[in-house]
């Protein structure tokens, strides 16, 4: 872990190891740790918030979070737009009694805008702050497996 001064208070840039005792995490498949692991137990660095009045120096092992309402809007935003443009496309052709072909065809189209909304939402920067990580706590060196 590394320090960094930045504008809006201390961040640190944390290497995160999935842990190799769960193989659920290191397939992407459990907690979400395994997001972090492009290949293998490699360890990826992310920027990471501070709390304030901890104290850490450089290569400090520590835990990182993310709170589960931030986790909870993330998924909204990029799987509940998609399937709400989806839904509304659907119900629109239902109402109009449009045919399957054309129904399918709208779902598709709401799909899409939903995507498009859901991207353009996800790369504003008041929507990206939301969604770092923050460090909880200095873990003492006998808890070295989690970094």
């Amino acid at each position: 872990m590394s320090l960094v001064d930045s504008a809006d208070g201390v961040r640190a840039v944390v290497a995160v190891k999935v842990a190799a005792s769960c193989p659920r995490c290191a397939s992407g498949k459990g907690c979400g740790a395994g997001i972090f692991a492009a290949s293998g137990n490699a360890a990826q660095p992310v920027e990471a918030s501070v709390r304030k009045g901890l104290d850490l120096s450089e290569g400090d092992v520590v835990e990182i979070s993310l709170a589960p309402d931030n986790l909870l809007q993330a998924a909204i935003i990029v799987y509940g737009l998609p399937m709400l443009g989806a839904i509304a496309g659907a119900t629109l052709a239902y109402a109009l009694s449009l045919r399957d072909s054309v129904a399918a065809m709208a779902a598709l189209t709401g799909m899409a805008a939903g995507l498009v909304v859901s991207r353009w939402r996800v790369r504003q920067t008041s929507c990206l702050r939301n969604f770092v990580p923050v460090v909880k706590r200095r873990v003492p060196e006998s808890g070295a497996g989690l970094e």
